[in-house]
Order: C-alpha cells, then sequence, then structure tokens
C-alpha cells in the first residue's frame, strides 16, 4: 500500500478561522496521516507549535475549550489602540514549559514579516520560539508588532501565509491546510469587512503560489462565511476544518490510509 513518506504540514493564517487547523489535525490523526514536521504562520503558529510540542488535536481542541478560547487572547490595549498578544504567551509557556525550537517533539518553523527588510523571516532554530510565534500574528495595525533583535515583525502572512516552501527539501510529501479560500465576495456589510477583504487579498496573492508546492491541498471554503475575528464560534470553525479533511482524505489521500 501506497505511503506518503516523510510528510510535513503547512498551516496557514486567518485569525479564528485558524482553528480549523485543530479538525484537520484531528483527521489527519484518526486515519493515521503521520506528520514529521510543522510550519505554521499566524494562528497556524500556534496550532502548530502545541502539536510540535507533542499535543494531538483532540488535546489542543479540549485545552482551548476549556479555558475559554478568549482567555488566549485577551485584550490587552497599548498605547495608539493596539492590542498585545500577551496572553498567548503565557498559555504557551504553561502548556510546553520551555522555549527552544530544539526541545519541540517534531521539526517546526515559524513565517514572520519583517518590516525593515520587507522580506519574509523563517525561523526553526531560536531560543525565543514564543516571542517568533507572536511575532508571526501581529495582524497589522491591529496588533502591536515584535521587536527581534532590534527588527520589528509583523504578521507572517503578510509575505508568506501558507508556508509551504520551507518544507519542500525536508519532505518527501506536503500537505497544506488553507482557511482563507480564494473566492470572490459579493457584498461587504461594514467597514471591518472592508478592511479585513483588502487585508486578505494581500495574503491570497502570495497563498497561490504557495499552493504550487503542496502535493495535497485542503482548502475549507466554508470559512468564507465567517470572520477572522469570530473566536466566538470555535467549536463551528474546528468541526469545519475536521469535516473538509476527512472529505480530502477519502477523496485525494485514500492510497495513505491504514
Amino acid at each position: 500500500m501506497k505511503r506518503l513518506g516523510k510528510t510535513g504540514l503547512a498551516l496557514g493564517g486567518g485569525g479564528a478561522k485558524g482553528f480549523a487547523h485543530i479538525g484537520v489535525i484531528k483527521a489527519l490523526e484518526e486515519y493515521n496521516i503521520e506528520i514529521h514536521t510543522v510550519a505554521g504562520t499566524s494562528m497556524g503558529a500556534i496550532i502548530g507549535v502545541l502539536s510540535c510540542a507533542g499535543f494531538s488535536g483532540i488535546e489542543i481542541h479540549n485545552m482551548l475549550k476549556k479555558e475559554k478560547v478568549w482567555s488566549w487572547f485577551n485584550i490587552d490595549l497599548l498605547k495608539g489602540g493596539l492590542v498585545s498578544l500577551k496572553g498567548i504567551k503565557e498559555r504557551l509557556k504553561a502548556y510546553i514549559g520551555h522555549e527552544e525550537f530544539s526541545k519541540l517533539k517534531k521539526p517546526f518553523c515559524i513565517t514572520a514579516s519583517n518590516l525593515n527588510t520587507g522580506k519574509v523571516k523563517v525561523v526553526s532554530d531560536d531560543s525565543r520560539l514564543f516571542d517568533w510565534v507572536i511575532a508571526s500574528c501581529s495582524v497589522p495595525v491591529a496588533f502591536t508588532p515584535t521587536v527581534i533583535d532590534s527588527h520589528t515583525y509583523v504578521d507572517g502572512g503578510l509575505f508568506m501565509n501558507l508556508p509551504a516552501e520551507p518544507l519542500m527539501f525536508e519532505c518527501d510529501t506536503v500537505i497544506g491546510s488553507s482557511v482563507l479560500a480564494d473566492q470572490k465576495i459579493e457584498q461587504f456589510k461594514s467597514t471591518r469587512d472592508i478592511a479585513e477583504r483588502v487585508f486578505r487579498l494581500s495574503i491570497i496573492q502570495n497563498q497561490r503560489l504557495s499552493k504550487l508546492h503542496c502535493d495535497f491541498y485542503i482548502e475549507i471554503k466554508k470559512l468564507n462565511e465567517y470572520s477572522m475575528w469570530d473566536f466566538s464560534k470555535f467549536e463551528e470553525i474546528v468541526e469545519l476544518g475536521y469535516t473538509a479533511t476527512k472529505k480530502h482524505i477519502e477523496n485525494k489521500l485514500l492510497p495513505a490510509i491504514k
């Protein structure tokens, strides 16, 4: 029976929509599809680091549900109206217990956007694991940027929202999980919808290229009905990721099923 070989999983960004990655991981585990290495951007970085630390999809689901999602993404306004992501850092410290990429149970890499150089930064070995996760999640204008080694970083999705490229030469097979579907929008209900669409369009452009580097591509189109700020719809979003991945496995990854 055909195998996927060494398999990498690229988890894209998308705010609250990224909770769907939990469902993706749960489905892959249910069908015995082993993931050897993970690359994550933004919310994909949060879910990815927990997975590489040794937590199963079910365990990640339960930990977020138990503590209430908003306790991870607490609102801490700073000067200028920006929001701090320190709640995420505190939770990751509590669950993982160290800040070393090298101590994770699986290889993991993160993308962040360097505003000084105008280039993507891919990090896979450092002693500031949580700072890089926060940098990858720092949506411009909404969240405060992260300064590391005198350089300012924002959301990795700005330049590489679906980090398939870092996995290409390390893995035999790359599975991409995208929570930002490349679809046309008919109407906008608010100014926030317009702002979100503008940011999303820049992301979709670079994601189209990354998609070409995936052997299998999971795109959860139903997530277009949700906002990247829909944290209260956590359970619905996780289920969408789970259902979409099961269908994708049954249709395209069937040879990998044990």
